[in-house]
């Protein structure tokens, strides 16, 4: 029994390592969205950071602010969804090998 539970935390000793290794890895990456055909764009890291945003003068509009705020949270949104499921991938190549289910991650 106790040469069991001893396998158990070498294993997640090991899984923990191989984590944070990979949320090192995935903070330097970046995902970019965009939305109304390109005219705004949303760079989001690995960590779920927002590090650049571009918006072509075209969309820009003084009399529709709204749809210039419904792009900008459209682009963000996607953006940060991408870098999620990137983060999601990253951690299941790891879990994977260990029998976690990904619920559990």
């Amino acid at each position: 029994m106790v040469k069991g539970i001893g396998k158990i935390l070498k294993q997640a000793q090991k899984i923990q390592g191989e984590l944070k290794k990979i949320q090192e890895e995935i903070a330097q990456r970046t995902v970019e969205a965009s939305a109304g055909g390109g005219m705004v764009k949303a760079v989001v890291n690995g960590n779920q950071e927002l590090v650049s945003l571009h918006i072509e003068k075209e969309v820009v509009d003084p009399e529709d602010i709204e749809m210039l705020e419904s792009l900008i949270i459209a682009a963000v949104n996607e953006a940060m969804r991408k870098a999620k499921e990137m983060l999601s991938e990253e951690i299941g190549k790891i879990t994977q090998g260990f029998g976690i289910p990904d619920f559990l991650v």
